[in-house]
């Protein structure tokens, strides 16, 4: 085999191409890592959107309180619904089309308004507004750093979730025994579980866009990141209100 070699590669201006087509394909990945975050985003907050305006709807209608104080298991059904379009997304986000899951989406994000709308029956108006832009304020200096850090946040993963586990262990064991100080330290523990989870998802649906970018994978990413963001806000927002809210 002849031994060959293009001089372009060994010469200044060859090294120069090189170093500049590298550059180019950085600065590409950046831009698409860029849009792709801000997709996420948009997807996220519109979902927190679209869940305050169905909820103060829905409390404004008088259908929360006819639903949350009245009779029989409708409430519970309405309480829980939201949970089983989770676990369809989740486990059912390869065998379904990007516009199925963004469907989904969105009537999770609508049935959660309704879920939630007891919110205003139980706290002020105030206490409510109050709590919500000290969670996206929260949120956002967490999600910035978890973006931004050089630090590898994954092995917090594992001991974030079973906190949660425990946590939802917790608040069902609650249920029945109706301590207020366990749900004080049940709502602490809450802050700071969702805080986290809310730096190591950020880092995750960045590290996530090496692996999708430019398949059909992409769409449905981008679905699932917004999905973890918004319980991690939703989480943090409602945690904060049952400690700092002020009740009716």
């Amino acid at each position: 085999m002849a031994n060959w070699s293009d001089p372009r590669s060994d010469s200044p201006a060859g090294m120069a191409g090189f170093g500049g087509a590298t550059a180019a394909r950085g600065a590409a990945y950046d831009a698409g890592l860029r849009k792709y975050m801000l997709s996420v985003y948009n997807y996220m907050a519109s979902g927190v959107l679209l869940t305050g305006i169905v909820a103060l709807l829905f409390a404004n209608s008088g259908m929360a309180y006819s639903v949350f104080a009245g009779p029989g298991i409708l409430k519970y059904i309405v309480m829980f619904a939201p949970l089983a379009f989770v676990m369809v997304l989740s486990f059912g986000i390869n065998r379904l089309s990007t516009g199925a899951a963004q469907a989904l989406y969105w009537a999770y994000a609508a049935v959660m308004g309704v879920s939630l709308s007891y919110i205003f029956l139980a706290y002020t108006g105030t206490s409510i507004a109050q709590t919500f832009f000290a969670t996206a304020a929260a949120f956002a200096g967490l999600s910035l750093w978890g973006y931004t850090t050089k630090k590898d946040l994954s092995g917090f993963g594992t001991f974030l979730i079973m906190g949660v586990v425990g946590l939802f262990v917790a608040s069902l064991i609650n249920i029945f025994m109706k301590s207020n100080a366990m749900s004080l330290v049940i709502s602490g523990v809450g802050v700071l579980l969702f805080a986290g989870l809310t730096a190591y998802d950020t880092q995750k649906i960045k590290s996530i866009y090496a692996h999708v970018a430019g398949t059909d994978m992409m769409g449905k990413s981008v679905v699932m990141g917004a999905l973890n963001l918004y319980l991690d806000f939703i989480n943090m927002f409602l945690f904060l209100l049952r400690l700092f809210g002020d009740r009716r």
